[in-house]
């Protein structure tokens, strides 16, 4: 096997909320103010959190959201690094009228994201225009200055559908697409234009749209590739997978897409291997702060994965599947316990059952998916 054949691993996560409470505890917090119903400050989400685990030292460095997880990142060393983005980057008050919740992180705490080292933001999601177009364009600008790759939102359609190149190998690329779907709860109004910025807003999850994205796919792709389809999608809640989204999800796999990484979840959602490629159906919450909000104990959203996908790039076939089991505490990510890790190998068991999926937890603390043959 040539370097050029040899299996790519992609780091994949979901949603990263690095605006709001997460802002407030960084080095140079932006207004706090809020146009929530529940409170107008978003200083008080630290203080939810640390009524639940203890003090939150404030200042924190960039770093410090990230915790264990930038370990697991370096002694896996991922050959692409694939985050979900959901915060506006910018200092704009044009808080979109009518969203109940709004994200947004000052520019100059940029570097709370480039810690992780992410090759790829994708954007197609129902946060990333909380502060309208202005907001948009900030945060195309700052992660284009920090060298950060973008898929899913632009100055206008062409730039929002336009993939994500990563080179990995010799001569391969991680090929990102991204896209939004509007039970996801983006507006309509979001979608780019001809001649106007916005996300790349799926119109709906029929054939005609998945022949679509796999035309897009055809064009762009050569040998060595690997593809991933980045969704925004569903609820935040619940382990229930539409028929709509998995029928969606096995044409996007037969358009020619290697690996489909949904989010949108607040907790991890089923796992599927569909004619060898991976299915994510969500991925849940990366870096937020929501550790101090209740109602919603029994999914365990302080519960986190990072997923590393390892995949044949002339096949485009899942060679193995490792997650890294991790729990936010303090507004910051730790090492899951070994009882916590455990707890998330039968969860996600037991959810993906219905797809044949199996899951291990082996002597390295990681999840493993058991692949055919094995």
């Amino acid at each position: 096997m040539g370097v050029r054949d040899r299996p790519v691993t992609v780091f994949l996560c979901g949603d990263v909320m690095t605006g709001r409470g997460v802002d407030q505890i960084l080095p140079h917090p932006g207004d706090p103010r809020l146009w929530e119903q529940y409170t107008a400050d978003a200083r008080t989400y630290v203080e939810l959190a640390e009524r639940v685990n203890g003090p939150v030292p404030r200042p924190v460095d960039h770093a410090w959201p990230w915790g264990d997880a930038l370990r697991v990142l370096d002694d896996v060393a991922p050959d692409a690094r694939v985050i979900n983005l959901e915060t506006s980057i910018t200092r704009s008050d044009d808080a979109a009228p009518g969203k109940a919740v709004h994200y947004r992180m000052a520019p100059e705490n940029v570097p709370c994201l480039t810690a992780a080292r992410p090759d790829v933001c994708v954007l197609a999601n129902n946060h990333v225009l909380d502060f309208g177009r202005r907001g948009l364009a900030d945060t195309l600008g700052a992660l284009a200055g920090a060298g950060i790759a973008t898929a899913g939102a632009g100055s206008t359609a062409a730039a929002a559908g336009r993939p994500a190149a990563v080179g990995v190998g010799d001569g391969g690329r991680a090929l990102v697409l991204s896209f939004g779907a509007e039970c996801s709860g983006i507006p309509r109004s979001w979608a780019a234009t001809r001649d106007g910025p916005g996300v790349e807003l799926l119109p709906d999850l029929s054939v005609a749209t998945a022949a679509a994205v796999g035309e897009r796919v055809r064009r762009v792709r050569r040998r060595g590739d690997v593809v991933v389809a980045s969704i925004h999608w569903g609820s935040n809640w619940g382990y229930e997978v539409p028929r709509r989204h998995v029928a969606f999800a096995h044409r996007l796999v037969d358009a020619g897409v290697d690996i489909v990484h949904g989010h949108s979840s607040h907790h991890p959602r089923p796992i599927e291997v569909y004619r060898g490629r991976l299915v994510l159906y969500g991925c849940g919450d990366t870096v937020d702060d929501y550790e101090g909000i209740t109602g919603y104990e029994d999914f365990r959203d302080d519960l986190r994965l990072l997923y590393f996908a390892t995949v044949e790039p002339g096949t485009g076939r899942l060679a193995g599947l490792r997650m890294a089991p991790l729990q936010a505490r303090r507004m910051r990510l730790h090492d899951a316990s070994a009882g916590d890790a455990e707890l998330l190998r039968s969860v996600l068991g037991t959810i993906s059952r219905r797809f044949g999926t199996r899951v291990d937890l082996r002597d390295d603390g990681m999840l493993h998916l058991r692949v055919a043959g094995e």
